[in-house]
């Protein structure tokens, strides 16, 4: 523990916090890692909003059903992207900086090595997310096997409308199209049952 003090105490004003703020962004970005990879969602806020716009658009019939959906599919990917990869950029760019100036790098040359290694990071993680979202809208083949199994809404399901939600499909969780019977509303987070296939990527659910 001395050691570590006296290492903590050695460092600049700056390079102090660049270290907090790097341990800050890289649990952070762990834990959505693991989320992501578990089939789980932080974002059911935003989540809310986007299908709550988007159900606003069909209601008042802007568009029609193809093109709600095809927004809410753009937007879900957008959030990915942006998010995570913007959470990336700050991880990368916090820890680089700060290894940087622990080995006696100047401030300025830092913070500029550290930039290119977040915009790096950022690159990578958009890409990984993306085809992660790719092969989760693909994996429908075995679709069957999630029917009668537990699962939960991740976009709102519209009174009468679609949404989505996240289902064990072959022991790997997917983020499916789905309605629900009887066409009753079901908001995110809510524990559904996948009761029938109704298309390659839609199930229908109900609550309970």
């Amino acid at each position: 523990m001395d050691a570590i003090g006296n290492w903590w105490s050695g460092l600049s004003a700056v390079n102090q916090w660049f270290y907090a703020a790097a341990f800050f962004f890289g649990a952070f970005f762990l834990w959505q890692l693991i989320a992501a990879v578990m089939g789980l969602s932080s974002d059911h806020a935003i989540d809310h909003d986007v299908t709550s716009s988007v159900d606003t658009m069909a209601d008042h019939g802007v568009g029609d059903t193809t093109a709600a959906d095809d927004a809410a599919a753009t937007v879900e990917i957008f959030r990915l992207l942006s998010f995570r990869s913007v959470l990336a950029f700050f991880t990368m760019f916090t820890w680089a900086g700060s290894l940087y100036m622990n080995q006696g790098t100047a401030v300025g040359p830092a913070l500029l090595y550290g930039t290119l290694w977040g915009l790096g990071g950022m690159v990578a993680v958009a890409g990984l997310m993306y085809l992660m979202q790719r092969a989760t809208e693909s994996g429908n083949v075995n679709l069957k096997t999630c029917v009668g199994g537990e699962g939960t809404v991740y976009l709102n399901i519209a009174e009468g409308g679609e949404g989505e939600v996240r289902v064990s499909v072959s022991g790997v969780v997917h983020t499916v199209r789905a309605r629900s019977a009887g066409g009753t509303a079901l908001k995110a987070g809510t524990v559904v049952h996948v009761k029938r296939i109704l298309g390659p990527n839609m199930v229908e659910v109900e609550a309970g």
